[in-house]
């Protein structure tokens, strides 16, 4: 089953999906507010425009050739744009709008974050209605003539939003911390009651209503809290970045070995990213050699295609994501090093 899907996932299935549910539009956010920071440290708003198209278009292309290549073990059955590709899409739009007055730019993000939810969703994608269903829909599969076709879980415009919103609250980072922490709690104390208030009415934000359910009042609890992602909807935002803001206010005063350890994969965080998917991909292509006696990718597999004596294993799951954590701390540390040592113009791409 799917780990949404309350009525059949277990607690801890459902919480090992919804946990991940704050990294695509926390570091979406916090994008934005790079941005921001990025274009005081530059002085020129001309300079961040070219940086930020060429930025966006290197990461479309990692996306589109790089990534797919790691996940798909070369095949390129199909072109997977994911959140790589809507941060440089984002990027490229954004060179473009920076040069429009702040106020224009928070009523553009409030307007796309809190009304999209509004628009219809296209349950059929077809090359006449395309570049709609890419700026706002739900995942689907577009067929490309002569190409691989195109599967689209991440649309560009709400994303879009919350860089937005990240590029527009850019300047609460340079007030003192007392102020800025202040800030960041109002804010997040704010989304995350209207995020209770509008999901107990079930009246607006989010295309999938909870509802009680009989297998007790831990699922109607999950029910509540299960928003959906793809698109990312107004309740989506409202719960993943209220808590985001409030740990925000808190990670700049952490102290210790785990806060100093967890800045380390902060600082590189695209080079993790690809480190990452090359260590779970390289690994996957092995283990399944190994216990099924051909490579098996599960990533773009139905369950009845799995293989004979395959059982899926959270506790497997957990022992990878703690191995590849430890496994990436080291060249990573690495990495922070090389570039704190070193200002070549290509390290800002990577």
């Amino acid at each position: 089953m799917r780990p949404e899907d309350v009525s059949q996932a277990s607690v801890l299935l459902f919480f090992t999906r919804w946990v991940t549910h704050f990294c695509a539009p926390t570091f979406v956010f916090l994008s934005g507010c790079s941005i921001y920071l990025l274009e005081q440290k530059l002085g020129s708003r001309l300079r961040l425009s070219r940086f930020l198209l060429t930025r966006g278009l290197w990461l479309v292309l990692m996306e589109v050739i790089v990534i797919n290549f790691i996940l798909q073990w070369g095949a390129y059955n199909l072109i997977l744009l994911q959140v790589i590709w809507a941060i440089g899409w984002g990027m490229v739009l954004l060179a473009g709008l920076v040069w429009l007055p702040r106020g224009v730019l928070a009523a553009l993000a409030l307007a796309i974050i809190a009304g999209h939810n509004l628009l219809p969703n296209m349950q059929s994608v077809t090359a006449d209605n395309a570049i709609w269903a890419l700026l706002h829909n739900s995942p689907f599969l577009l067929p490309l003539p002569g190409l691989p076709p195109l599967l689209v879980p991440y649309s560009l415009g709400p994303w879009l939003g919350l860089m937005l919103a990240g590029y527009v609250v850019g300047p609460w980072f340079g007030l003192p911390l007392a102020a800025r922490n202040r800030r960041l709690r109002l804010a997040g104390t704010a989304l995350l009651v209207l995020f209770v208030v509008l999901r107990a009415t079930n009246w607006y934000g989010d295309p999938q209503p909870w509802s009680g359910q009989p297998r007790g009042s831990i699922y109607t609890v999950l029910s509540f809290i299960n928003i959906t992602k793809y698109p990312p909807s107004l309740l989506f935002v409202c719960l993943t970045q209220g808590v985001a803001l409030w740990l925000l206010s808190g990670a700049e005063t952490a102290s210790g070995r785990l806060s100093r350890w967890l800045r380390t994969f902060g600082q590189v965080p695209f080079f993790y990213y690809l480190l990452h998917l090359l260590l779970i991909s390289g690994a996957a292509w092995v283990w399944s050699y190994l216990a099924f006696g051909h490579p098996f990718n599960f990533s773009f597999a139905e369950p009845k295609d799995w293989p004979a004596g395959y059982q899926p294993s959270l506790a497997r799951a957990y022992a990878v994501w703690a191995g590849v954590i430890f496994t990436l701390y080291w060249p990573c540390r690495w990495y922070r090093g090389y570039k704190q040592r070193h200002s070549h113009w290509w390290l800002s791409y990577l």
